[in-house]
C-alpha cells in the first residue's frame, strides 16, 4: 500500500496561495475535502488534486456561458 501525502492546513494554504483563514473556513463550511485528527485539520494531497481539477471545470463551465 502507497502511503499517501497527507498536508497540514498552513502547507495547503502555501499550495493554494490563499491565507490559512481562508483555508479553515472553507474546510469548516465543507467546501474542501479535509478531516480532522485531534481537532487539526488535515488535507488528502490526491483528494485536494481532485478538488482542484473539479474546480478548473466549474470554472471553465462559467466562462463558456
Amino acid at each position: 500500500m502507497r502511503h499517501e501525502e497527507i498536508l497540514k492546513l498552513k502547507d495547503l494554504a502555501g499550495l493554494l496561495k490563499v491565507g490559512e483563514k481562508t483555508v479553515y473556513s472553507m474546510a469548516q463550511k465543507g467546501e474542501l475535502p479535509g478531516f480532522k485528527v485531534r481537532g487539526q485539520w488535515r488535507f488528502s494531497r490526491k483528494d485536494i488534486d481532485d478538488w482542484i481539477e473539479t474546480q478548473k471545470q466549474t470554472t471553465q463551465d462559467f466562462d463558456n456561458d
